[in-house]
C-alpha cells in the first residue's frame, strides 16, 4: 500500500501556528519534498498581525473574591497599567434587547454567550470597557482541554477595540450563578507583525491556452493540537497531486499553493490573490482547495462555490465513478474563499466524520488512514484531470449574484461598521 501521503502527514504533525518558525520549518520540509520529486517551488512571504503578551488575569473583587482563568482574545487592545475594576454584566446573545434600558457601558465589562459581528458592534456603540466570551462545555478546563486562542479580525476592529477575555464556561456559570458583581481585569499586549509564506509550485501545461487552474490547502495549524487532520491531510493530498502532475503535465496549468496562516483569518490565500492580480483576473478558471482529508469514516463533501453549471460538474462526475458525496453550494470557510471572492469558481474537496476533531489537542492520527488518504488523493486526481484536459473548461468564469452576495456576507462586507462621532 501507497502510505506517503499518511507519512507525511506524521512528519507533519507538530503545531504550525502561523508566523512562527515552526510554520517556516513546515514550508521548507514541504519544498524539500517538491525537490525531491523534481519539481520546483519558491516561498512567497507575506506579513500577518501578532502581538506579544505582557500580562493578562481576571479576578472577582466584589461581593467575594475568586481568581478566574482566563487568556486574551488578541489584538483587541489593552487597559491600563495596572488594569481596572470594572461591574460584570451577562448579556446572553449581547443582542439590544439585551440591554434594555442600557446606553453607556463604559464602566463595564460584557459577556456574552457567542462572539459575533454584530455583538461586537453593538458592544462598541455601547462604550462597553471590556468583554468576556466562553468557551468549551461546563465540564471542561485547563486539565483536560485548551482554550482556542483567537484575534480580532480586521473588520471587527473597525468599529473599535474593546479588549476582551476568553473564559471556561464552568468559571462563566459560576460567574453569574454566584453574582459575580464587580472584576478586575488586566490586559497588556504588544502588537507587531511577523512573516508567513505561501509555498508555490507550478506544473505548466502542454498547451499553452492561457487558462490554469490552481490547487490549495494550507499547511497551517492551530496552537494546540498537532493538526494532523486540519490540515497536514490537506497538504499531503496535494503533495500527492502534485507528484503525479509531474510526471503526467495536463492540457492546462497547474498552479499549486500551500497557504500559510488559513486558521488566522485566509491570510496566505488572500495574500496570494493580493500578489497575483493578473494571474487571478485573467488566467485562473477554477480552484480546488483542500481542507481535511483521510478519515477511516466518512463522508466526502464538495462545497461548490459558483453557478450552477460548476454544481452540476461536481455532481456529473461523480456520478460517473459512482462515488457517494455530499454536495454543498455555497462558501467554503477555507483558502478557496478568497479566490471566489475574485470570481474564481472554487471546488472545497474535503472528508470528515463527527469522530475526527479539529481545533484542539485531540486533532491527531487516529482517524487517519493511509488507504482513505490514497482513495481521496485518486478521487481528486481524476476530478482535476476532467477539467485540466477538459477541450473547454466545463464551468462559466466568473461568480452569480446569488453567491456574490453569500461572499460579501462571509467577508463582512455586507455590514456597516460603527463610526463613533468625534
Amino acid at each position: 500500500m501507497n502510505t506517503y501521503q499518511y507519512d507525511l502527514v506524521q512528519r507533519m504533525s507538530y503545531v504550525r501556528w502561523g508566523g512562527t518558525d515552526e510554520e517556516l520549518q513546515t514550508a521548507k520540509l514541504l519544498q524539500a519534498e517538491i525537490e525531491k520529486f523534481g519539481g520546483e517551488s519558491t516561498l512567497e512571504e507575506f506579513e500577518i498581525p501578532a502581538f506579544e503578551l505582557e500580562k493578562c488575569s481576571m479576578k472577582v473583587v466584589a461581593p467575594y473574591e475568586m481568581e478566574i482563568e482566563t487568556v486574551p482574545y488578541g489584538l483587541s487592545g489593552q487597559l491600563p497599567e495596572g488594569g481596572v475594576d470594572l461591574k460584570f454584566m451577562y448579556a446572553q446573545n449581547g443582542e439590544e434587547q439585551d440591554y434594555y434600558g442600557i446606553d453607556d457601558l463604559s464602566d463595564t465589562v460584557v459577556m456574552i454567550n457567542e462572539f459575533n459581528y454584530d455583538a461586537y458592534k453593538l458592544l462598541c456603540q455601547k462604550n462597553a470597557a471590556a468583554f468576556i466570551v466562553l468557551q468549551g462545555k461546563w465540564y471542561q478546563d485547563s486539565e483536560n482541554w485548551d482554550f482556542l486562542e483567537r484575534n480580532l479580525r480586521a473588520h471587527f476592529a473597525e468599529n473599535g477595540k474593546i479588549p476582551g477575555f476568553m473564559i471556561w464556561a464552568k468559571d462563566a456559570t459560576e460567574l453569574v450563578r454566584n453574582h459575580a458583581e464587580v472584576l478586575h481585569l488586566e490586559l497588556r499586549e504588544k502588537e507587531k507583525m511577523n512573516k508567513s509564506r505561501n509555498v508555490v509550485a507550478t506544473i505548466k501545461g502542454t498547451e499553452d491556452n492561457g487558462e490554469s487552474i490552481v490547487i490549495t490547502a494550507h499547511y497551517d495549524s492551530v496552537r494546540i493540537g498537532t493538526g494532523s487532520w486540519d490540515n497536514a491531510t490537506g497538504s499531503a493530498t496535494i503533495m500527492y497531486i502534485y507528484q503525479h502532475f509531474l510526471k503526467n503535465p495536463p492540457k492546462r496549468t497547474l498552479r499549486f499553493v500551500w497557504c500559510g496562516s488559513e486558521e488566522q483569518g485566509l491570510f496566505g490565500s488572500k495574500a496570494y490573490v493580493e500578489q497575483h492580480p493578473d494571474l487571478v483576473a485573467n488566467e485562473i478558471k477554477m480552484c480546488f482547495n483542500f481542507d481535511m482529508c483521510g478519515t477511516v469514516l466518512g463522508p466526502n463533501s464538495v462545497f461548490v462555490t459558483g453557478g450552477e453549471n460548476l454544481k452540476a460538474f461536481a455532481e456529473q462526475y461523480n456520478r460517473e465513478i459512482g462515488k457517494s458525496v455530499a454536495i454543498r453550494h455555497g462558501v467554503h470557510s477555507s483558502d478557496s474563499s478568497p479566490f471566489a471572492d475574485k470570481g474564481v469558481p472554487s471546488l472545497g474537496l474535503s472528508r470528515g466524520s463527527r469522530t475526527a476533531d479539529i481545533h484542539t489537542r485531540m486533532d491527531l492520527m487516529f482517524p487517519l488512514s493511509a488507504e482513505q488518504l490514497v482513495k481521496d488523493g485518486e478521487w481528486a486526481i481524476g476530478f482535476i484531470s476532467r477539467a485540466a484536459n477538459a477541450v473547454r473548461l466545463p464551468v462559466d468564469p466568473g461568480m452569480p449574484d446569488d453567491m456574490k452576495k453569500q461572499l460579501d456576507k462571509y467577508f463582512a462586507r455586507d455590514k456597516v461598521p460603527f463610526k463613533k462621532e468625534k
